[in-house]
């Protein structure tokens, strides 16, 4: 043991206590032994390139391109996406793709190309690969969006996976975006990301990575065009980034560049250009839609690590029914397990929760519960017992089922890659379901052990099913959250099939959007938390997982009542708007804060509770198009520079703009606007973009600009849906989308369509199809 791991013991022990923290240093030298026998060490390697080419093979949608030492296949599917993959690399079989095949579009060609190389020609994108394997991504125009330089394997020569680095060229102007979940951003800056889903152990803050949710993905924004690249391997990987310089017009100009490292499984991408509303349609058509939350996750929900009994949970009830706080959920931690057993309840505490989960759902108030993967390994468990019967648990070289130290202590771990284990996994649901819980939590699922040192999740040489194919955990550690959510959302929709399930998750991949949403973890309580949490919204978003959001308050410490009320305004125009808060962290309930907060606080719930129906139609156009609720403000308008280097402002849907508050003592604060005509939603104010603009943002509120003919849904006074129509700017249109929810279960709502325009001195709005709106319509800005 070297000093940095014997600190990290010594921690260990304070932090969990000590018999925990005991447990978690036999398991790091338990961990080591396992791998040190069940890895084979990879000793000299050989380096190789792909060589010259040798041949071609056209096929329909592209083609095979074979060199010396590698082959290439080109692919061009129906949906715009292009798919290349080196060494026999096929798109399938993949946990990120919604299909196993996707269907290729045969008018895509590959052709000769200059200089002895060869192009695959498709509508909205040109691939050309020079002879020496360089893969160019060009604009149907022919400008170059990314170069990849001919990749780079090292192989063991005993055998075994080979490493590979791939290195690419963009634009000097291009920025990055994406890569999963990161606290540093949206923008990504120059660094080193990597790609390895993690606990940090605790609260994180803006340069803490990686976090819980790293993708592969990366939206690549730039003058000449949008491109999202996804490489599409789940191995432990690093993704460097360096952002290119302009020469201001002297010809000097300096190209930014991406260098992907992995340490084994395929090198095969995926790549889409267009506009970033065409790009994430595309990606979603690729890595399916995303699942509408029930109406009700799209109001406020409350948790605490420490609720402790009933009777606290109906005292929190209380305090948001007597200050008429909207409320729609109460999230139950693992302190309502049976000695932190999951799918168990604490009797003494929780004497009749299916009495309370009754009482709440009268009051409008649903209960969700937590959900971690690790199964306390001990006879007389009846999820130990049921996963043993059935061989579910993952195994080492041995055949021994893995042990880590979770919350209930020695556990081990369900093998979610194995289509058996899920549909097990998904039967026990039937129990909470009938405690009377509507959703799931699903928590410490990267998957997290506790270890003194080394890596803080399950040994790399662990087995798993893989779905068929057999491997280990170096390959399934990124999709075992996946996998988790898959088998909670699949298990749901059997046992309750007329309700849309809600599963959120804290680790996942590619995909996860599919089965469910996200939150940020752990955030760090302070102002650098503040900001993290916009950024973790923004680039998930942008990655195609639309529904998420942080703990409102940061997950530890003691917010200043002015950070939490900052914190409590931006979640509620977030599509997940969740307080939450550790075991010893302060409360967040917002009274709590003093009567000031209390009356803002109450504004901002108020405000969200409005936005339902707005929320609701984002929803069902993120799952049909892809877009998500919470846009970059580069969005609509890429080409503008100012807009990409925007980090602290989005747009919600295409009808709002938020500029929320991330600094202390900030009242009036500057925001870049894209093109048109903007309202203060609370003055009326008026400002015109593009450029820079100071909007006010008192204490009471944060800044909130409507978009000029804007129709966007809300809820009226008296109840159901209301348009709330914002002036053209004199001489324009504008319109919106209304999609009406029928109700929590599989009903597919229409999408209305509104026109609004200037006539004879008034506004007035249409329907698309030219008759008058089928709710009331409130005018602004006039």
């Amino acid at each position: 043991m070297n000093g940095r791991d014997l600190v990290r013991s010594v921690k260990a022990v304070s932090v969990v206590g000590p018999a925990q923290g005991l447990r978690a240093v036999r398991a790091s030298w338990r961990r080591r032994r396992v791998d040190a026998v069940g890895l084979r060490r990879r000793g000299p390697e050989r380096a190789r390139v792909p060589g010259a080419v040798v041949g071609v093979d056209p096929e329909p949608g592209g083609g095979l391109v074979r060199f010396a030492r590698s082959r290439l296949r080109i692919t061009v599917t129906v949906g715009g996406a292009v798919f290349w993959g080196w060494d026999g690399a096929e798109p399938g079989p993949s946990y990120a793709l919604a299909d196993v095949c996707p269907e290729v579009d045969p008018r895509a060609v590959l052709e000769p190309d200059k200089d002895g190389g060869w192009r695959v020609v498709a509508e909205r994108v040109t691939i050309a690969v020079s002879r020496h394997g360089a893969v160019e991504v060009c604009t149907p125009g022919g400008v170059m969006l990314r170069r990849d330089l001919p990749p780079r394997w090292w192989e063991p020569e005993g055998g075994g996976e080979a490493r590979w680095v791939q290195r690419s060229e963009v634009a000097a102007d291009a920025r990055f975006f994406g890569l999963g979940g990161r606290a540093a951003g949206p923008r990504l800056r120059d660094g080193s990301y990597r790609l390895w889903n993690t606990d940090p152990g605790g609260s994180f803050a803006p340069g803490d990575d990686p976090l819980s949710i790293t993708m592969p993905v990366q939206m690549v924004v730039a003058d000449a065009g949008t491109h999202l690249m996804f490489h599409d391997n789940s191995w432990d990987g690093v993704v460097s980034l360096r952002e290119g310089t302009e020469g201001a017009g002297s010809g000097h100009d300096r190209g930014g560049s991406c260098e992907v490292r992995m340490e084994g499984g395929p090198l095969r991408c995926w790549v889409v250009v267009g506009t970033p509303a065409r790009v994430l349609h595309a990606w979603a058509q690729l890595t399916g839609g995303a699942t509408v939350p029930p109406s009700w996750a799209l109001g406020h929900q409350h948790a605490r690590w420490g609720f402790g009994s009933e009777k606290e949970v109906r005292r929190v009830v209380t305090g948001y029914r007597e200050r008429s706080l909207p409320l729609e959920a109460v999230h139950l931690d693992i302190d309502h397990y049976a000695a932190r057993q999951v799918f168990t309840v604490d009797r003494e505490r929780f004497p009749s929760l299916p009495r309370l989960a009754t009482e709440l759902r009268g009051e409008g108030v649903r209960l969700v519960s937590v959900i971690d993967p690790a199964i306390k390994a001990v006879h007389g468990n009846p999820a130990y017992d049921g996963g043993r019967a059935i061989d579910a648990f993952v195994r080492d070289t041995t055949g021994k089922a893995v042990r880590g130290v979770v919350w209930p202590g020695e556990s081990v771990f369900p093998d979610f890659t194995a289509e058996h284990v899920r549909k097990w996994w998904g039967g026990l649901y039937e129990e909470r379901l009938a405690q009377g819980f509507s959703g799931f939590w699903l928590d410490m699922n990267e998957p997290a052990s506790f270890t003194a040192f080394g890596d803080t999740t399950l040994p790399r040489s662990a087995r798993h099913a893989l779905d068929g194919r057999g491997g280990d955990h170096r390959e399934a550690h990124n999709v075992y959250g996946l996998c988790m959510a898959r088998a909670c959302y699949e298990g749901m929709r059997e046992l309750q099939p007329r309700e849309r399930p809600f599963v959120f998750s804290r680790s996942g991949w590619v995909g996860m959007q599919r089965y469910g949403g996200t939150w940020s973890g752990d955030v760090a309580s302070g102002w650098p938390g503040l900001r993290a949490s916009l950024s973790l919204v923004v680039g998930l978003g942008l990655c195609g997982v639309p529904y998420s959001g942080p703990d409102v308050g940061g997950f530890d410490g003691h917010p200043s009542p002015e950070l939490y009320l900052r914190w409590f305004q931006l979640g509620a125009y977030l599509p997940l708007f969740r307080t939450h808060s550790a075991l010893r962290a302060g409360r967040r309930e917002p009274w709590e804060f003093g009567d000031e907060v209390l009356g803002h606080a109450r504004g901002a719930l108020e405000e969200r509770r409005r936005l339902v129906p707005y929320f609701m139609t984002l929803a069902h156009l993120a799952r049909r198009t892809g877009a998500p609720y919470v846009r970059p403000l580069w969005w609509a308008a890429p080409e503008d520079r100012g807009l990409r280097d925007c980090e602290d402002a989005f747009l919600l849907g295409d009808c709002l703009l938020v500029a929320p508050v991330l600094d202390p003592g900030v009242e009036r604060r500057t925001v870049r606007l894209p093109e048109g005509r903007w309202y203060d939603t609370v003055t009326g104010e008026v400002f015109e973009g593009p450029g820079s603009v100071t909007v006010a943002c008192p204490l009471p509120r944060i800044a909130v600009l409507a978009r000029a003919g804007a129709v966007l849904p809300v809820r009226g006074e008296q109840g159901g849906v209301e348009l709330e129509v914002w002036a053209p700017a004199p001489g324009r249109t504008g319109g919106g989308l209304v999609v009406r929810d029928a109700g929590d279960g599989w009903e597919e709502p229409a999408i209305e369509r509104y026109q609004s325009c200037w006539s004879e001195g008034r506004v007035v709005v249409e329907s698309s199809g030219g008759g008058e709106p089928s709710c009331p319509v409130r005018v602004r800005g006039l």
